[in-house]
């Protein structure tokens, strides 16, 4: 058995927690403590997220996207594979260590696509970004901490409470869509959703295309 080697680690935005970067032969994974957020063999969901996403937007004309979030890059590069050469794509990551990971000991994984001309990366909250425009953008893609019940940083719990989801709303186009990928069921988040004037969906989903963990997706669209 391959051992895990420990790459590297970065505190939390509220020092209170330490991300750690690990790598055994050609896998990778980052933990919070004993958690693991993420792995480089499972992609599913978060690939579903964009997938899922760009459908519902196909027939938009030079569609502006937001994902919250880098991660391992999972959607991103799922993304780039639905949207056409005349999108943009702005992804905004919190943790700048994230990012050089992503430029650094993760960019065979990555293949080049924080480097696509459709892409730029905002290391910035994406909750400033969904408030500082009005009718922006065409979809934003969450895929912040563990979903609606956050446990990396808890100033993530705003993106989804009743006036979080006011300001996505606002800041989609008619006819956007808000998706968000979630470790588990909140049937409190989808009223919540309701509530804030979304025609709203969840889909079921897998962590490793029809195995691994169950995880949701709520398809949110801006009907205005």
């Amino acid at each position: 058995m391959i051992p895990w080697i420990q790459l590297d680690s970065a505190k939390t935005p509220d020092g209170q927690q330490e991300l750690r970067l690990k790598r055994r032969g050609s896998e990778f994974s980052i933990m919070l403590g004993t958690n693991e957020l993420m792995n480089s063999r499972l992609s599913g969901s978060e690939e579903a997220l964009a997938r899922l996403s760009c459908q519902r937007i196909a027939g938009h004309l030079q569609p502006r996207v937001l994902i919250g979030g880098l991660g391992m890059g999972f959607t991103l590069r799922a993304a780039l594979a639905e949207l056409g050469n005349n999108a943009e794509i702005v992804v905004a990551e919190l943790m700048p260590a994230v990012v050089a990971w992503a430029r650094g000991p993760m960019a065979e994984i990555f293949t080049g696509s924080l480097d696509d001309p459709r892409v730029t990366i905002r290391e910035a909250d994406v909750g400033q970004l969904i408030r500082s425009e009005s009718a922006a953008w065409d979809a934003i893609l969450l895929d912040v901490d563990n979903g609606p019940e956050g446990i990396v940083h808890k100033g993530n719990d705003a993106l989804y409470s009743l006036a979080g989801l006011g300001a996505s709303r606002t800041t989609l186009k008619p006819g956007g869509v808000l998706a968000v990928w979630s470790q588990g069921p909140d049937a409190g988040f989808t009223r919540r959703l309701k509530q804030a004037g979304f025609a709203v969906e969840a889909v079921n989903t897998r962590a490793n295309g029809k195995r691994g963990a169950r995880h949701v997706i709520w398809i949110a669209t801006n009907g205005r």
